[in-house]
């Protein structure tokens, strides 16, 4: 029951956080470019209603998040996060009276299957904490390389590239401060709750910027698929370096999570890279002025 009810608040999560970044990008491409990786940029847009309405769709949607990483294992509850993707792709298709075509139905049904896989693959949610250096290292290195594109700033190495890339690594460091911080909540670890909620916030808010700054500089079919694979998939990867998880206890030895996995991603990049999402989550539509 309390993995059901994990996987239940994932879904509601992703759908808050992908309407909400849709809402947020409409704004994001109206704001003037020399406002790039410039925190003045999130000033301009946190007076935005529609903005703002955008944002506060993402932070209800950490809420349910927390309770899914509570309740269901970080393997399964990071891949449900791009179920929203679904929900974008028909309001995209609406909006733009764009034809869903057979790749962006096959890219739905690999986000489905594969989330599939991996929860009925997934073993019992037995997660442990690694030692205090090996996740401040994981969490360091991701929060890193999101402020990266502020430190190159203006200088030959600052590319749209390395602000899609910083933004990724942002908000996967925010998504694993946050599976850090629920566990430790459970476990009234209060004084490293507050810390992991910090880190989630900072890098969260670097993220924001950066992302918003890579969507004024590339085409969206670049920015969504690759900032949405990176903060989703790029966390899974590194689990084993901050998490104990018993994966001898996993369904044919973790077969079906490894399929699953890439099954979701394939399916992820196909979703996103159609104009339906991708413009739609830029906010490239008319009225955004």
């Amino acid at each position: 029951m309390t993995f059901a009810i994990g996987l239940s608040a994932a879904l509601v999560a992703s759908l808050l956080f992908n309407v909400g970044i849709a809402l947020q990008g409409i704004e994001a491409r109206s704001a003037p470019r020399r406002l790039g990786l410039r925190l003045p940029l999130l000033a301009r847009l946190l007076r935005r209603p529609r903005w703002l309405a955008g944002a506060t769709l993402g932070v209800l949607g950490i809420g349910p998040q927390v309770l899914a990483l509570a309740e269901a294992p970080f393997v399964v509850v990071q891949p449900a996060l791009a179920m929203g993707l679904v929900v974008l792709l028909v309001l995209g298709a609406r909006m733009f009276h764009e034809r869903v075509g057979i790749l962006e139905v096959l890219g739905v049904l690999a986000i489905i299957g594969g989330v599939a896989l991996v929860a009925s693959g997934a073993p019992p949610h037995s997660e442990a904490h690694r030692g205090v250096a090996a996740v401040a290292a994981v969490v360091g290195a991701l929060s890193a390389c999101s402020f990266a594109p502020f430190a190159v700033r203006g200088t030959r190495l600052d590319t749209g590239m390395l602000a899609i890339a910083g933004s990724g690594c942002g908000f996967a460091a925010s998504n694993i401060a946050t599976k850090l911080m629920s566990d430790d909540v459970g476990r009234s670890h209060y004084m490293p709750t507050v810390v992991w909620a910090a880190v989630a916030l900072l890098t969260g808010i670097a993220a924001t910027v950066t992302g918003m700054t890579a969507f004024q500089r590339l085409r969206a079919t670049t920015v969504v698929p690759v900032n949405t694979a990176v903060q989703t998939f790029l966390p899974i990867v590194l689990e084993p370096l901050f998490l104990h998880e018993r994966w001898a206890s996993a369904e044919l030895g973790g077969a079906p999570i490894a399929i699953g996995l890439v099954v979701a991603l394939v399916g992820t990049i196909l979703v996103t890279r159609t104009r339906a999402i991708s413009e739609l989550a830029a906010g490239a539509q008319n009225g955004g002025t």
